[in-house]
C-alpha cells in the first residue's frame, strides 16, 4: 500500500465560487426587479430620427373610407403622418380607438392617419372598427413586415412620421388627448 500526498486544497476555491454564484443571483435579481418596474411602462420612447420604412396595406375598407391600397409613399412632402399599431384583443386599443378617431377627424386636413391591425384576424379587425365607427384608412399587416420594420414591441403603438417622411416620435402605450394634440402640433410646426 503506497500512500500518495494528496494534493493541498486550494482554501479560495470555496470563497470564489460562492463569489461567482452570489454574482450570478444578483444580477438576475436586478434584471427580474428592472423588468417588474418597466413591465406596465408606457410613453415617449427615444429613436434615431431616421426615415420612416416605406410600406403599404391593403385597406379593410371601413365606412367613410376607401378601400384598396394605402402607401406611405404616397403621403410624403404633403403633411404628417401617424402610424397606430393596434389588435382588436388589445383592451388598451380599446380604451385608445374613440380618440383617435375624433383626433383623426379633427385634423383630417393635416395630418394623415394609419391603422396597422397586427396579430389579428380579419373578422375581429373588422369588429373593432364598426365598433368604434373608426373612418380613417386601415388595413391588417398580415405577414408582420410593417410592425418588424418599425421595431413594433407591442400594441398599441403609434409613430409620429414628419413631412420630411422621418420619424419624429415613437409612443409606446396608450395616448391620451393632451399628448396625442401636442405630439400632433410639433409635427406641424
Amino acid at each position: 500500500m503506497s500512500l500518495q500526498a494528496q494534493p493541498a486544497a486550494n482554501p479560495w476555491a470555496p470563497r470564489l465560487a460562492a463569489l461567482v454564484v452570489g454574482l450570478g443571483v444578483a444580477m438576475l435579481l436586478a434584471l427580474f426587479f428592472w423588468g417588474i418596474n418597466y413591465r406596465d411602462s408606457v410613453g415617449s420612447v427615444a429613436v434615431a430620427t431616421r426615415p420612416a420604412p416605406d410600406f403599404s396595406l391593403t385597406l379593410f375598407g371601413q365606412p367613410g373610407s376607401s378601400s384598396g391600397i394605402w402607401r406611405l409613399a404616397d403621403q410624403g412632402g404633403r403633411r404628417p403622418v401617424v402610424v397606430n399599431f393596434w389588435a382588436s384583443w388589445c383592451i388598451p386599443c380599446e380604451d385608445e380607438a374613440p380618440l383617435l378617431e375624433a383626433i383623426a377627424r379633427r385634423y383630417q386636413a393635416r395630418v394623415s392617419f394609419i391603422g396597422v391591425d397586427v396579430l389579428d384576424t380579419d373578422a375581429n379587425a373588422r369588429g373593432f372598427l364598426d365598433r368604434f365607427r373608426v373612418t380613417y384608412p386601415n388595413g391588417a399587416d398580415s405577414s408582420g413586415e410593417v410592425s418588424i420594420a418599425y421595431g413594433m414591441s407591442g400594441v398599441p403603438e403609434t409613430y409620429f412620421i414628419g413631412p420630411d417622411g422621418r420619424i419624429a416620435r415613437k409612443w409606446a402605450g396608450p395616448l391620451d388627448e393632451a399628448r396625442l394634440t401636442s405630439f400632433l402640433e410639433d409635427l406641424l410646426r
